[in-house]
């Protein structure tokens, strides 16, 4: 079930020329049922099942949440809710270039 998902981020970070607007290592891995993405080591991006989520400050990922635009993440239905994460459920359906300005805002933290 990760296989899909992996392939997803990947393609997504190629699309997007990530790579080429950092200078952090970037490593997408299998992740429990997705995959996640890791900048110089840290976990900072994941797409599931769930949806596409990004690591962003605190401040950030509420405002997304309590505006409606993201949800808050967890991995299991009975799991608890990952700090700083803002979970964006279609993914697929939404314009690449929203991701990229998400990409490059958790490199640079």
């Amino acid at each position: 079930m990760a296989k899909p998902y992996f392939e997803k981020l990947s393609q997504l970070i190629t699309d997007l020329r990530i790579e080429e607007e950092t200078v952090v290592s970037l490593e997408v891995k299998h992740f429990f049922n997705g995959a996640a993405l890791y900048a110089n080591g840290v976990i900072c991006a994941s797409w599931s099942p769930m949806g596409l989520a990004f690591k962003l400050p605190k401040a950030e990922v509420a405002e997304l949440i309590n505006s409606g635009q993201a949800k808050p993440l967890k991995y299991f239905e009975k799991g608890h809710v990952k700090k700083n994460y803002a979970l964006f459920d279609e993914p697929e359906g939404a314009d690449k270039r929203m991701w990229k300005s998400y990409f490059l805002k958790i490199l640079e933290q």
